[in-house]
């Protein structure tokens, strides 16, 4: 096979014959496959290989082998419960990591989704999570199902519409200790359909979403759970009482300074983000974003897919708008949130106690870091940020668990973390102050994706994304000098976002294969870096979280980080 030059090209997103999938082919086929079989309660055992490089000191996680020393019981991993949505499979499930077992399991179709993609989740503290806990799982649908290649006939038989084949919703669910219960589909009650990530506040009173196809963002309260009912009472019967409502909502728009040259031109050449107040109707009480409403594109932009925005390659009514602010995530110290803009690879900074922006993190390496934003008019309020160019785009971003540092994507164009100091009170002094790069993060992939933190803040955890069927890394950072110690490379294909166990011990990394590949947990120690093995996890998964038992535990939960 010839050799292929690197580029700055994006991820492939409908099935087709080019250099991208040819690249692909050749990374499975150096990727290795799992030759383990599960062995009833244990984790599936590895061998790790350290191979000989220079750099951090790597793991080929392709080799297995028959050693029984790796070969923990599952209670070995701790007394918690793992939730993970089932993308699409269109639901979500909780594993007891001591005993192995499913706890409970729902899935949205029962409920008259007929086409939940189950995206995003975060799970609220609970003292106890075996009697109880609840969480909130962000829902796509609509024509995202088309983008996976799948031969199907969903769209024709007439599944993805009206509203209720349109996805983007934000489902409300409790484990009431024996069952999952639907109670509250909140993109319902409130008009806004977001159907990408969801982020607790740290002091668990309340919830942020944002879906990148509509650059929206709300932030939404915490109702007391209501009087569950059973089985055979209808959904609109179970919630009587106090429905969640939107605290603020914003919408953003970019308007390129050659918004009618290329496409490239158009973000690449600079212009303005424009970041409006939204507000709902005085006739409904609600906002009218429910379903694919207000979507500029017809697709999300898949990872590293921002590639086939600014190349003309993504349909939909307004792509020339599009700024991609598709996250929400929380600085510990529970006042400031930041908004991510992946198209502009940026940071809105927002007070939540005002419900003000306050400044713009800018991220690419050679470009000013701390952008000033100035409101231009009211009724509706509206912000403006002036970017001179735009290097490259981002993907995603967090906090650590101490609220000194923030660290986002640059993807594409540039591979590479930049770091901000953000210890000052003050957003506005937020600081650029290294990067956290590898040589062989260059060109298309690999690319840094997902990322959170150890428990004592030393460690920084990172998923690194090479394109299917070719198996993705996890990278451990050191915090103080913001390099690289440590590698496990082929993983499994589609590692995704990972999650700490709150004792400090085990890193839970999942991988999916996006849809119809191989699927499960890879475990290392937090502190020594050691890979453990492997956990099944079945379905083909995008987002994972540890349930939290204690609020400042939401500092290393999908609060902070993404």
């Amino acid at each position: 096979m010839k050799n292929e030059t690197k580029s700055s090209r994006g991820p492939e997103l409908i099935a087709r014959k080019n250099r991208v999938v040819n690249r692909r082919t050749v990374l499975g086929a150096i990727g290795g496959g799992v030759v383990a079989a599960a062995l009833g309660d244990r984790l599936w055992p590895l061998v790790s290989d350290s191979r000989a490089q220079t750099g951090p000191s790597s793991v080929d996680m392709s080799r297995f082998g028959g050693s029984t020393g790796a070969r923990p019981g599952f209670g070995t991993l701790g007394d918690y419960v793992f939730l993970s949505p089932t993308k699409l499979g269109g639901g979500a499930h909780a594993q007891d990591l001591q005993s192995g077992k499913t706890m409970a399991w729902i899935e949205y179709w029962n409920y008259g989704d007929p086409c939940a993609i189950a995206h995003h989740i975060a799970a609220y503290p609970s003292a106890d999570p075996r009697k109880g806990f609840e969480f909130i799982n962000s829902t796509q649908g609509g024509a995202n199902v088309l983008i996976y290649g799948l031969p199907t006939q969903i769209k024709e038989r007439g599944l993805l519409d009206p509203v209720w084949g349109q996805g983007n919703r934000l489902y409300r669910v409790h484990y009431d200790g024996q069952q999952m219960n639907l109670i509250e589909d909140v993109a319902e009650t409130t008009g806004v359909g977001l159907g990408v990530h969801t982020v607790i506040y740290p002091d668990a009173t309340g919830f942020a979403a944002a879906d990148g196809q509509k650059d929206v963002a709300a932030f939404f309260d915490r109702p007391p759970l209501p009087t569950l009912a059973k089985d055979d009472v209808a959904l609109t019967e179970i919630n009587k009482g106090q429905k969640t409502k939107v605290q603020m909502a914003f919408g953003a728009d970019w308007i390129g300074r050659e918004s009618t040259g290329s496409m490239e031109a158009n973000w690449f050449n600079g212009g303005k983000l424009r970041l409006t107040r939204l507000v709902k109707a005085r006739e409904t009480g609600l906002y009218d974003l429910r379903g694919n409403k207000g979507n500029k594109i017809d697709w999300e932009m898949v990872p590293m897919a921002e590639y086939l925005v600014y190349t003309g390659q993504l349909p939909g009514d307004a792509p020339r708008k599009l700024c991609g602010l598709d996250a929400v995530v929380h600085h510990p110290g529970n006042r400031y949130s930041a908004m991510v803009i992946r198209m502009c690879s940026a940071a809105i900074i927002l007070d939540r106690t005002t419900w003000e922006p306050v400044c713009c993190l800018h991220m690419p390496e050679g470009s000013p870091g701390n952008l000033p934003i100035r409101k231009v008019s009211s009724n509706p309020d509206t912000w403006e940020v002036e970017f001179d160019d735009i290097k490259c785009v981002g993907h995603e971003a967090g906090f650590s668990p101490d609220g000194n540092f923030f660290t986002m994507m640059n993807n594409i164009r540039q591979n590479n973390m930049p770091v901000f100091d953000t210890s000052d009170p003050d957003p506005r002094n937020w600081k650029k102050i290294t990067f956290v790069k590898d040589p062989a993060w260059s060109g298309d992939y690999p690319s840094p994706f997902h990322l959170c933190f150890s428990m004592d803040r030393s460690k920084m955890f990172v998923s690194v994304l090479s394109p299917k069927p070719a198996k993705s890394a996890v990278v451990a950072v050191d915090t103080k000098t913001w390099k690289i110690i440590k590698k496990f490379e082929n993983v499994g294909p589609d590692a995704q976002t990972m999650s700490v166990t709150y004792d400090g011990k085990y890193v839970l990394q999942i991988f999916s294969g996006f849809q119809r590949l191989e699927s499960g947990v890879f475990v290392f120690t937090q502190d020594t870096l050691e890979p453990v093995g492997y956990l099944p996890n079945f379905g083909g998964h995008h987002d994972c979280v540890v349930v939290p038992t204690r609020t400042e535990h939401l500092l290393n939960s999908r609060c902070t980080t993404l």
